[in-house]
């Protein structure tokens, strides 16, 4: 399904990643590892049915709009992906087998089956390692080390079965920062430490490779994507992450 050089984006599709409101001055990166549902036409849609390539298979849904408004609100840069992530998952290692998902909960995806490991290799040298540098390149121009904050949307229902969370704050290793946002949640919002996922599904891998080596406090939000689906939902969550993060920060700095 790729070309007999197996190349992957065409000159018209652009860069893979992008870094948005690059002149933020806040001592923060926001990352949106999931922000685009684009899958290069050389990939022939994967094989994907069209009902879902805009699904959340495909995409964080709404995930892009609410980093850009945090981004804005925060005048914090952003790093996104622009590229799937079923065609190359961004908060993956290379090594994952899920890195490049055959299957993703009940969505087959045919153009991902039994890849050569020259077109595996291509995914990872188009996609994920210039979204890896430029990453890389955003955290290297801080004048001062700053937190890095990775953001998500997740499924209300995964295998037919609901979730009741509404907002889950993750972490690896380093625990600061989702701690102290969590204590800085607001009444009324189901806010629960590492859910609906947590290190062990392997979803840290952007803290993990970016931060923790760095030192960096960081946290990885996970926004259930019906709270979000529009223009309203994304401003509200805007609101309550800003508050949660510049209070926690606030709270840490006079301690």
């Amino acid at each position: 399904m790729t070309s007999k050089d197996h190349t992957i984006l065409a000159d018209d599709d652009g860069p893979a990643a992008e870094v948005i409101h690059p002149r933020g001055t806040a001592p923060m990166c926001l990352v949106c590892e999931h922000a685009s549902a684009f899958i290069p036409a050389k990939l022939m849609d994967l094989g994907v049915a069209p009902e879902h390539r805009h699904s959340h298979a495909a995409w964080d849904i709404g995930g892009r709009a609410l980093a850009v408004a945090l981004s804005e609100k925060l005048d914090a840069p952003l790093v996104a992906s622009r590229v799937s992530r079923l065609v190359y998952d961004c908060n993956r290692p290379p090594s994952a087998p899920d890195a490049v998902p055959p299957r993703s909960e009940v969505v087959d995806v045919p153009g991902n089956q039994n890849l050569s490991d020259a077109a595996r290799a291509a995914r990872v040298a188009e996609v994920y390692e210039p979204f890896r540098t430029l990453l890389k390149t955003t955290l290297d121009s801080f004048k001062t080390p700053p937190i890095l904050v990775t953001i998500h949307s997740f499924t209300p229902i995964w295998f037919g079965q609901p979730r009741e969370v509404e907002l889950g704050l993750l972490h690896d290793s380093d625990d600061r920062l989702a701690r102290a946002m969590m204590s800085k949640r607001p009444d009324g919002l189901d806010a629960r430490l590492n859910a609906p996922y947590s290190v062990t599904d392997g979803v840290t891998h952007t803290l993990r490779e970016h931060a923790i080596p760095r030192g960096l406090q960081n946290v990885m939000i996970e926004v259930r994507n019906d709270l979000i689906s529009d223009a309203n939902g994304v401003a509200r969550f805007a609101d309550i992450l800003s508050t949660m993060l510049t209070s926690a920060l606030a709270t840490q700095e006079a301690t």
